[in-house]
């Protein structure tokens, strides 16, 4: 999918062609994109939308038609306008892989280029990156707090758009939500899709014993009946069962029933005991409506016998405390070859300037422990004192036993991937992979542990130089 180059703020457009005119365009620049809290008032942040980001960059040119709109906006010189005919990203692009556990302050991208192409693609990356991120995180803790039942996506009548909802079902996938009802979705990204039908079938029949037996005529071996629309366990369900039962004398099984209303829990206990006691042990239960963590968390510690969580309204808009919007942020922290700080009243606020290495420290049993943020160049070791880089006065040693693993790579150069594009399916792995070794505490939904992010010496040493010579100043 092309993205067209003008989605992006105006001041993009304006500062490049500035630098333009200032002879800066080429001025070597380095770039960091974070976030500064966790979402969702969690422990941790799932990286999505990483693959998106690169086909973003790969592609990024301006055709004829875009061009002369921005010469009819009056605002552009000529000569800009012709630079934008040859503009292309060509910079380099470092990563952590797509699905890996991120923490809040951590560089998840730096862009290494001209201040002008590193700068100007500062809005589309931010936009790919804050909302899939947002969404595998959401995903994330949905997965969890089902507990080995099944989730499906389908929040596309709630998304935030056509657009959104493409990037709800990817960043889903990312997050452990292995299934959507997003027909398209499931055709770009090659991620089942699953379905059932609406209330209106039913009430398309005479009676919900005609619709029900319809839809297991016309789909025999893909049927899952929704039981509520009159009564679940009056009418629902006792049709479910007749309707299995024929099903069954044609050498069927029916396949699922949906309760989309009232008490969940208790709703799926007693169809739980209606269809095993009927001789369908195999039949699932789904259930749906308006379900995020909590609500889920909530079925399952009152007993509810659910297999599969329909997840719509919450997971497309990131609903939920600490939610709906990731908040990552794009900054300048060396430019021709000098390390550049935003500097202000509070120092924990202050970036963190320069090109950087991300290390995370892993105990002997795989364990994650701590990220270190670490100047490129600087070297670290099991034993060094680290700070905390929201107070220099708090600090800690590396454990003895653990060991230091980069976490990003080159996934760019020159504007080109530096390797074949990764799967979906490898992005969701590395994930499960991953959420296995976070601290213990680190996945609660409510009050988790909080995992360290702490700088270098070397690091903390320059930001508290900068910040002096830039203080000195005023």
């Amino acid at each position: 999918m092309r993205y067209s180059p003008l989605l992006t703020d105006l001041y993009e457009l304006t500062m490049v062609a500035g630098y333009l005119e200032e002879g800066m365009e080429e001025v070597p620049a380095v770039f960091d994109l974070f976030f500064r809290h966790n979402p969702f008032n969690g422990g941790y942040a799932v990286f999505a939308g990483l693959d998106t980001a690169l086909s973003y960059l790969e592609n990024l040119a301006f055709d004829d038609d875009e061009l002369r709109y921005l010469e009819r906006l009056d605002l552009f010189k000529p000569a800009f306008i012709s630079y934008l005919k040859g503009f292309r990203f060509r910079g380099t692009v470092i990563a952590p892989p797509e699905g890996s556990a991120v923490f809040a302050g951590e560089p998840l991208l730096t862009v290494e280029g001209g201040l002008a192409e590193a700068q100007f693609v500062e809005t589309a990356l931010l936009n790919i990156l804050n909302f899939q991120t947002l969404v595998a995180t959401k995903a994330a803790r949905i997965n969890r707090a089902a507990q080995g039942a099944a989730v499906l996506e389908f929040g596309l009548r709630r998304a935030h758009g056509p657009d959104g909802a493409l990037s709800v079902a990817r960043g889903a996938y990312v997050g452990g939500v292995r299934s959507t009802s997003n027909v398209l979705a499931a055709k770009e990204f090659g991620i089942p899709v699953r379905g059932t039908h609406a209330h209106s079938w039913i009430m398309a029949f005479p009676d919900e014993l005609s619709a029900f037996r319809s839809y297991a005529r016309h789909f025999p071996d893909n049927c899952t009946l929704l039981v509520d629309t009159y009564d679940t366990l009056k009418s629902g369900i006792p049709n479910a069962v007749k309707v299995a039962a024929e099903l069954r004398a044609q050498g069927h099984e029916l396949a699922g029933v949906r309760i989309d209303s009232g008490d969940l829990a208790f709703l799926s206990r007693e169809a739980r005991a209606v269809l095993d006691r009927a001789g369908f042990p195999q039949v699932k239960i789904v259930a749906s409506n308006e379900l995020d963590e909590f609500v889920i968390e909530s079925v399952r510690k009152d007993g509810g016998r659910v297999d599969i969580y329909g997840v719509g309204t919450r997971l497309a808009t990131c609903c939920g405390e600490g939610g709906g919007a990731l908040g990552g942020v794009y900054k300048l922290v060396r430019l021709d070859g000098r390390p550049r700080l935003k500097v202000t009243s509070d120092v924990a606020k202050a970036t963190l300037p320069d090109k950087k290495r991300l290390l995370r420290a892993i105990a002997p049993d795989g364990t994650f422990i701590q990220d270190v943020i670490v100047l490129d160049g600087e070297r670290l070791s099991p034993g060094t004192i680290v700070f905390d880089p929201t107070n220099p006065l708090r600090y800690k040693a590396i454990p003895l036993d653990a060991r230091l693993v980069d976490l990003r790579a080159p996934v760019m150069e020159r504007g080109k991937r530096c390797a074949p594009p990764a799967s979906l399916e490898s992005a969701a792995e590395t994930w499960a992979v991953q959420e296995k070794f976070l601290p213990a505490g680190t996945d609660r939904l409510i009050n988790p542990h909080v995992y360290k992010v702490s700088i270098s010496p070397g690091l903390s040493a320059l930001r508290l130089r900068l910040i002096e010579e830039i203080q000195s100043k005023l």
